[in-house]
């Protein structure tokens, strides 16, 4: 037990002096135990995770091979800082080689990040003071937001649509907001929609910005993650640098969710600001994970490999789905299926009634153990990931027509 004198003591931005007894479940951990319950009640029916965002597959080995190689090396031993070198440099030279955008300075325009959710937490420290906005897109991640309120800033929400193929109409912001708005957060391909930006959309967005003095942070955590076409950056775009920077992660691209390194690329003094609030937070990732990261950097094809993977996978789960009755297409991008919830599935005569995204997700991991992530922010939702554990392709096929086969048990109304 602590002493009671400590509960008056937190600060307002995580409760006060309530910290700690709101009873209030976060849906991750609804899911979490909605997952054990129903796996100790069916002991004989396997549980298909389609809701965890994270690659179900390991590092490729050449990248293993150089962590290794590099860990043993002294002068890896100590801070990396906003360090090192070699990894910089790599990054520029990805940028050029997937994005072709050529004009990245190692040296000014690029800091690695211990993953871009260390990121997102930093840059409302550099410009969020109280009374200040941010504008972020719904659903979303909501980290740098959060953060932004823990400095007394406000969170403006941009819903993401269907009907505006899940882009923010920038102008629908109230002009009393703007005018008091500092960042405008984005991230295509998108978590959870799994939409994907254009071009256009993206010149859209820096001209936006310019007119009304915002800086831009793009969250590229899945832009090279394609199924089509080619990727896609906001450097693209002719003077985006004057009001950008991109966050990119090789978590997902590259099946390095835990090793935390990821890169801000960009504006200059954007990136020099993020550098010293870095300084002012830790000591920079282990540089012989920056050497290994640089390793993958050099080797896009690792990502290609991976992206195929996922395409084919959800080729599968779309068609599965579909036979179904859900109305959903494949994304350009991303591992995530954002599919509309039904109102009600009936079986046998008997219907069940979905209010909510929520509603559809629990009851569906309840009755057939296959788990997915509600989204209600916006519209009824559910978000199914195509990372689920499967080593091959035959046993891929083997859980997708397992879904299929727990589905098409029921007739779903829309």
């Amino acid at each position: 037990m602590s002493d009671p004198y400590i509960q008056e003591l937190f600060a307002e931005r995580i409760g006060g002096n309530q910290y700690g007894k709101s009873t209030a479940i976060y849906k991750f951990e609804k899911i979490k135990r909605a997952k054990k319950a129903a796996t100790e009640s069916k002991p004989d029916l396997p549980l298909i995770d389609m809701g965890v965002g994270e690659p179900d597959a390991m590092a490729f080995p050449i990248v293993v091979d150089a962590l290794t190689e590099a860990a043993y090396l002294p002068e890896n031993r100590g801070y990396a800082d906003n360090g090192g070198d070699n990894f910089k440099k790599a990054a520029a030279d990805y940028m050029k080689e997937v994005f072709k955008v050529d004009s990245i300075d190692p040296e000014t325009e690029v800091i690695h990040s211990i993953g871009s959710k260390t990121a997102l937490t930093m840059f409302p420290a550099c410009f969020i003071n109280p009374g200040d906005y941010v504008l972020m897109t719904t659903p979303g991640y909501p980290v740098l937001g959060t953060h932004a309120q823990y400095y007394g800033g406000h969170v403006h929400n941009l819903p993401l649509k269907a009907e505006n193929n899940f882009l923010p109409d920038l102008e629908s912001i109230p002009e009393d907001i703007l005018k008091k708005a500092k960042i405008l957060v984005i991230n295509y391909p998108n978590n959870p929609t799994g939409a994907s930006a254009t071009l256009e959309f993206f010149e859209k967005a820096v001209a936006f910005a310019k007119a009304n003095e915002l800086i831009i942070i793009q969250d590229a955590a899945y832009a090279s993650l394609i199924f089509e076409g080619d990727p896609l950056s906001i450097f693209q775009v002719e003077g985006a640098k004057d009001v950008a920077v991109e966050l990119h992660s090789l978590s997902k691209s590259f099946n390095m969710t835990g090793w935390r390194i990821g890169f801000v690329v960009g504006n200059p003094l954007l990136v020099k600001a993020y550098g010293d609030m870095k300084d002012n937070s830790d000591s920079g990732q282990f540089l012989a994970i920056q050497s290994a990261a640089a390793v993958a950097l050099k080797n896009p094809i690792i990502t290609q490999t991976i992206a195929n993977k996922y395409s084919r996978r959800m080729d599968h789960l779309v068609e599965a789905l579909k036979g179904n009755g859900f109305s959903v297409s494949k994304p350009k991008g991303s591992f995530f299926l954002y599919v509309k919830s039904p109102k009600s599935a009936e079986i046998n005569g008997e219907v069940v009634n979905f209010e909510t995204g929520e509603d559809f997700s629990q009851w569906l991991i309840t009755n057939e153990l296959i788990s997915t992530v509600p989204w209600d922010d916006c519209g009824h939702f559910v978000r199914f990931s195509v990372t689920f554990t499967a080593p091959s392709e035959s046993e891929e096929t083997s859980i997708i027509e397992e879904i299929n086969r727990r589905l098409s048990q029921y007739t779903f109304q829309f």
